[in-house]
């Protein structure tokens, strides 16, 4: 079966997924090879028309510093260039997923920071057993209020709360 190119849905390889990006973002663009070529060169990266197309194309071999310099002309992060391109091209998608993947890494160090932090309070409380109920009820006291705030934040007023407002009389 001969391979005529990337397949819809196929993740691809790296520089494959630059090379096909690289033809998406300048094809939207509405730009040519040459404008390409001469957006790189303004930018500071020696490029000729023909080594775009070859690269676009497969023929040519792209290095970490001409993939920065396609980022850098199209507006992109360079880790949405080497994305995959049925992904990629759609900027919104790579945005959303660049936020969740981030909100995760977020998620990831606050719970090693708050296992991290109630080992110590644990062990010493261990040492000092005199004050652990009187600690455990502040830590529990102030973690629902924080979620409380927190909720309040994100869904407002739960159904049936009453919010004293400037038109409330008292």
């Amino acid at each position: 079966m001969a391979d005529d190119g990337p397949q819809e849905g196929v993740l691809l390889a790296g520089e494959e997924n630059v090379a096909v990006r690289i033809k998406v973002e300048r094809e939207a663009r509405g730009w040519s090879t040459s404008t390409v070529s001469d957006r790189l060169n303004e930018a500071g990266f020696d490029m000729n028309p023909s080594a775009v197309w070859r690269i676009e194309n497969r023929k040519r071999r792209i290095n970490l510093d001409e993939a920065i310099g396609f980022a850098e002309i199209f507006g992109l992060e360079l880790r949405n260039l080497v994305g995959p391109p049925q992904l990629a091209a759609r900027a919104r998608a790579m945005e959303l997923i660049d936020n969740v993947v981030a909100a995760f890494s977020e998620t990831q160090r606050a719970n090693a920071g708050f296992t991290t932090a109630r080992d110590a309070l644990d062990r010493y409380l261990a040492e000092h057993p005199e004050i652990r109920e009187e600690a455990e009820t502040m830590v529990s006291n102030t973690m629902a209020e924080v979620v409380s705030s927190h909720l309040m934040d994100t869904y407002g007023p739960s159904l049936g709360e009453h919010v004293q407002d400037d038109t409330d009389e008292t």
